[in-house]
């Protein structure tokens, strides 16, 4: 059972990641470009950046990958969030943190999960930018450095299309009020 601190952390949280309005936007070059990178950089045959939302998770961008989303409550990336650490799961069928994870123990068959948190200026963690295999895998520590700078560039974009809406809210903004003057002074 959450306890109320833990409950207004998640609020908080939730609120900061609408605050970006990125869930179900379309994917996009950047992002997939950037998942598409670390595919290629770590040798892997998956890499996602995802956001944890309410009750789901749902993948900006994905490589390797069909599904858009899966269920909060059996996605790795909902206990990744809650570390600032890269988070790492060498061969989940061994782990007791994944025993009982649909996504380990079904037909999908996941063995190895690597993720950095996608985390905010003001430090709240969206989401992760993951690393799957279906086979046991290893970060060694540049790896997991390289792993995060990626969650940072995400994290950036992120900021940076933040920071764009709203100076174009402003500038909508100061415009209304200069034609509500300009429409006083006729």
């Amino acid at each position: 059972m959450l306890i109320q601190s833990e409950i207004t952390l998640e609020a908080a949280r939730l609120q900061a990641l609408k605050r970006y309005d990125i869930l179900d936007t379309p994917r996009d070059g950047s992002m997939n470009r950037l998942a598409g990178l670390a595919a290629r950089v770590f040798n892997m045959p998956i890499a996602i950046i995802s956001l944890v939302d309410e009750d789901r998770i749902w993948f900006k961008s994905r490589h390797g990958l069909d599904a858009e989303q899966i269920d909060r409550g059996g996605g790795l990336c909902d206990s990744a969030i809650l570390s600032d650490e890269v988070y790492i799961v060498e061969d989940a069928r061994n782990d007791p943190r994944t025993l009982a994870n649909p996504l380990v123990a079904g037909e999908f068959g996941l063995r190895f999960y690597a993720a950095a948190p996608l985390q905010t200026h003001d430090g709240y963690r969206l989401g992760t930018f993951c690393l799957i295999d279906q086979k046991q895998r290893y970060l060694n520590e540049n790896q997991k450095l390289v792993l995060q700078d990626m969650a940072a560039i995400a994290m950036d974009e992120l900021e940076l299309r933040l920071a764009a809406r709203q100076a174009a809210q402003e500038n909508e903004r100061q415009l209304n009020e200069l034609r509500q003057q300009l429409g006083s002074k006729a």
